[in-house]
Order: structure tokens, then sequence, then C-alpha cells
């Protein structure tokens, strides 16, 4: 994906920044939040108001850090941060910031280039300092806001307090759509078994209590998620009863 691939931001982008008072920022970014769709778009305008909220900030990007070491990085706001990304394989936090928010929920980096590591690739790319903002996670997994600034030493106090002030209303955004997403999948998820049971008890001529115990075995035999087995039996069945 290339920057010209990432359509218009749904945000008012006059409405924030550091010409706007804080308040009133944070407000229209509150507002902004609530009224995107999906877990990817919150994550994508969730950077994008960031760079624009926090002082200093010239490139945010949101990512998942698991315990056992595995990154993901789920937004992004220009070419440079995916540039990280695909060198670094996550975007250059694993090495340097993210091993501290496990037990704090702020890492400041003063100057990239007296770095080990990644530092290289990124001061090749003009970013020379960067903030760590952690998300709203758990024991085994949080998400982290990466600020980066073409300057050294550019977050200071205000930065970080604004920083996070903007983190703790993006945090609960993510876990809010996450949640509205998982209920959807849940209850999608439900329709399917309950279709499926419904198909083999008229098949078989058993109860539902047998129907589902035979989507349990068949999951468990196969190693297959029970809604997979339930979808495949609802396909076939519409198949059979609309063919071609």
């Amino acid at each position: 994906m290339t920057a010209s691939d990432i359509p218009e931001i749904s945000y008012d982008s006059a409405q924030v920044g550091t010409s706007v008072p804080l308040a009133e920022s944070l407000a229209a970014a509150a507002t902004a939040l609530y009224e995107t769709e999906g877990y990817a778009e919150t994550a994508r305008v969730g950077a994008l108001l960031a760079r624009d909220i926090v002082p200093d900030a010239d490139h945010a990007g949101i990512s998942l850090v698991e315990r056992v070491g595995d990154v993901r990085t789920v937004a992004w706001t220009d070419e440079v941060i995916r540039t990280l990304d695909a060198a670094t394989g996550c975007g250059a936090g694993c090495a340097m910031g993210w091993p501290g928010l496990w037990d704090s929920p702020v890492v400041r980096m003063e100057d990239i280039a007296a770095c080990d590591g990644h530092g290289p690739v990124l001061t090749e790319n003009g970013l020379r300092s960067a903030l760590f903002l952690r998300l709203r996670g758990h024991q085994r997994r949080f998400s982290v806001l990466t600020l980066y600034s073409r300057k050294p030493s550019a977050f200071d106090d205000e930065s970080v307090r604004v920083g996070r002030l903007f983190s703790a209303h993006l945090g609960i955004a993510l876990d809010s759509v996450e949640v509205r997403e998982q209920l959807a999948e849940a209850m999608h998820t439900r329709d399917v078994i309950g279709q499926a049971t419904g198909i083999l008890m008229g098949s078989m001529n058993i109860d539902a209590s047998q129907a589902f115990d035979r989507l349990v075995r068949a999951s468990q035999k196969g190693n297959v998620k029970l809604r997979d087995i339930a979808s495949r039996i609802v396909e076939v069945r519409s198949t059979e009863q609309h063919p071609g």
C-alpha cells in the first residue's frame, strides 16, 4: 500500500492541532474517533489525530505488541512509518522503546542517533526522537501509539501530558470498537451454528443436543473451529437447494 492508496481522513484537521485549545482538540478528536467505524479505520484516524495534536510529532503509528515478541503495525500516518516497519519488522519500537512499556505507560527516546540496533535506520529516514505511549492492554498484549519527531529531544513534558490525554481517548475508542466487532462476530457465529444444528436435526432425525454434539465432535476431530464447520454445512445445504 502506498500513501496514495490511503483514503482521505474522516475528520476535520482544522479542529485539532497545537493552534487550537487542547480541550477543543481533544473534544474534536473524541468525536472523530466515535464516528469512525471499524477497528482498522479507528486506529488509522487515531494515528493521524495524534500526529496533529501532540506537539512536535511529525509521524505516528499504532502497533499491537505480544508478550511472546510478535508485533503487528495496524495504522500509520505515512510511508515513512511503513518503510520503517518493512525495514525493521516492528517500526523499530521493539528494540528501542516497547520493552519498557510492559512496566511503564510512557517511554521517551531523546536522541535516536545514539541508539544501537535500529537507530541508523530511523535517522536515515529523518527521525531523531520518539515517544512511546502504551494504550489499554493486559498482561499478554498491549497496543502502543508511537510518535516520531524530526528533531532530537522534541518531546518534552507537555508533549507527554498531551500524548497521555489523547492516548486515553484513543485506547477507550479502540477497545470499544473491538468489543463491538467481537459481539457482531459472536452474533453471526451463533446464527450460523443454529442454522447448521437445524440442518443436522432435519437430515439425521436427531434432537438439538445431539446435533450440536456432532458439530463439536467434528470440530475437535478435524481441529477446525466450530464456526467454520457450521458454515460449511450451511453452504453445502444452500448449494443443494440452489444448484448452479
